[in-house]
């Protein structure tokens, strides 16, 4: 299996870039991260190079359970995190999205609003689910999912790294084994803020290759952006058999 990659990492309309990408493959098996240092917060950079450190740095390869190495990675994050924050005396904190490829399954872990979508046949099969204020009145029904950019309340996190509580992932393992072609698409809430989850897929088949795909995401955003901007980062990945 070929993982065929390309990540973006760009400041956006802001003076620095609080965002961090990271990946890492060895044989058949891949972890590709995203992370995102929370605006408003001291040293939001220094916070997300932390976690996808963090996790590339503890990746060799093999494991023998992924939802276990990857919540674990989470909680080891957060605690250089804390420990961060002590050196500094400042708040430090991030979101993290993340995905390990093991043997064609491939299992998630998140903790914010940055995102992980999986597409099999131009079709959008799961989707990470934020945790944010703006993301609970969408599943209460308040708001539709077009919306939650919008909200007023998109940037209050209910969880984020960071902090002694409310660090909980949610981890996630697909039930089916991956196929030749199959993508996903991670990135920091200053990406999808500005894409439709159709026009995500769409991009997919109108591509060749990764950065194919990345370059019409970012056109797309380009088009909508108006004024200052956040900062945005986007990682696509396609699996190839050969």
């Amino acid at each position: 299996m070929i993982f065929d990659i390309y990540e973006y990492c760009n400041q956006g309309g802001r003076s620095y870039n609080e965002d961090a990408t990271g990946y890492k493959v060895v044989g058949n098996n891949g972890l590709f991260v995203v992370a995102d240092g929370l605006g408003g917060h001291s040293f939001g950079e220094v916070a997300s190079r932390c976690v996808v450190d963090t996790f590339i740095g503890g990746f060799v390869g093999e494991t023998e359970d992924a939802e276990e190495f990857l919540r674990g990675k989470v909680f080891e994050a957060n605690d250089n995190i804390l420990a961060l924050q002590q050196e500094r005396k400042t708040v430090l904190k991030s979101t993290v999205v993340s995905l390990m490829i093991r043997d064609r399954i491939a299992t998630c872990a998140h903790v914010g609003d940055s995102r992980l979508y999986y597409i099999r046949n131009g079709e959008l099969n799961y989707y990470t689910e934020d945790h944010s204020v703006a993301y609970k009145k969408y599943k209460a029904g308040e708001i539709t999912r077009e919306d939650i950019c919008k909200d007023e309340d998109q940037s209050r996190l209910i969880r984020s790294l960071g902090g002694p509580d409310h660090n909980e992932p949610v981890v996630y393992t697909l039930p089916e084994e991956l196929l030749d072609m199959d993508a996903f698409f991670l990135c920091s809430d200053g990406a999808w803020e500005f894409l439709r989850d159709e026009e995500i897929a769409i991009d997919l088949l109108k591509s060749g290759n990764a950065k194919a795909w990345c370059e019409k995401l970012l056109v797309r955003m380009m088009e909508r952006i108006e004024g200052e901007n956040d900062n945005l980062s986007l990682m696509t990945i396609i699996l190839r058999d050969d």
